[in-house]
């Protein structure tokens, strides 16, 4: 349900689609589970809908409306980009969108078993998205600045998830992503959101990214953290050799917030396990071998 009551079935999609753009109703609609700040409904075979659900206004949708045209196409792997806008209307009062749908199974849902071609994979990927943004990009607020700005964020999760054989550890490592240097130089585009359902994987590896609702421009330390987040253990190493971009500053700052994304999804687990509402019990077992990488280091 969305904040105004409205159910988002497949019923109404189809009605905003004639209402709007009637030559793609006849489409096949099918729902696509997951999903929480929208919800996406598979349009066809080659194109979905993303329906703004719980994402308070309709910031995260325009920034992918604006930006993922410029930059899907020097991206090395496919993203999704924007065909068609749905307006509000009476029918459904907030933005949805019409995209390019990216093939594979979110990592959430599914593995990497080529560690080192998903290490590289990723690595080549950020190297293209993290250039410099231009004026007019989006500044960095939820995603994208230094560690030290999310501290209560990460004090809330570490106080409701930390495991308490591994807490001192944990707070070690975000104690020192606190105290690094901060990014140097100018910002580039960030992602700012890379976690398992955000990723699309497919024969052992990655082949798509997803959800740039965060794009910004910002510290490249919050993609650079999924190198634990995201790729199976002892390949972290390989990756930010690959990516080669990264000083020991940058390291720090996403070991740290690695940490915090980890604890994130052990919290999401935790609340799927409880039954409340947009709780992923998948996530938390995924969460905690994030976070014993991030222990292990690089």
């Amino acid at each position: 349900m969305t904040d105004t009551a409205i159910e988002i079935t497949a019923d109404l999609v189809r009605d905003l689609l004639q209402e709007q753009h009637p030559d793609l109703a006849g489409l096949a609609i099918r729902e696509v589970p997951g999903g929480w700040g929208n919800q996406m409904w598979r349009l066809g075979d080659e194109l979905a809908v993303r329906m703004q659900r719980m994402d308070p206004t309709p910031e995260l949708q325009l920034n992918e409306r604006r930006w993922l045209p410029v930059l899907a196409p020097r991206l090395p792997l496919p993203v999704p980009t924007p065909v068609r806008f749905g307006r509000p209307s009476e029918r459904f009062p907030k933005h949805w969108t019409v995209m390019t749908w990216i093939p594979g199974e979110p990592l959430d849902h599914g593995s990497i078993s080529r560690g080192d071609h998903a290490a590289d994979t990723l690595a080549g990927f950020l190297r293209a998205l993290h250039v410099e943004a231009p004026a007019d990009a989006p500044v960095a607020t939820r995603c994208g600045d230094h560690p030290r700005t999310c501290a209560d964020g990460f004090e809330n999760l570490f106080q409701a998830v930390a495991p308490g054989d591994v807490a001192a550890d944990v707070r070690a490592v975000w104690d020192d992503a606190v105290a690094a240097d901060a990014c140097e130089g100018t910002r580039v585009w960030v992602h700012g959101d890379l976690h398992p359902a955000n990723v699309v994987v497919s024969d052992g590896t990655l082949s798509g990214i997803v959800d740039f609702g965060d794009i910004s421009a910002g510290d490249p330390a919050w993609d650079l953290a999924a190198a634990w987040v995201l790729l199976p253990a002892g390949t972290a190493s390989r990756f930010f050799d690959t990516y080669g971009r990264a000083n020991a500053a940058a390291i720090r700052r996403a070991r740290g917030l690695a940490a915090m994304k980890s604890l994130f999804l052990m919290l999401m687990g935790q609340n799927g396990d409880r039954g409340l509402p947009g709780g992923k019990p998948h996530w938390g077992p995924a969460g905690r071998a994030a976070l014993d990488r991030v222990l292990k280091g690089v």
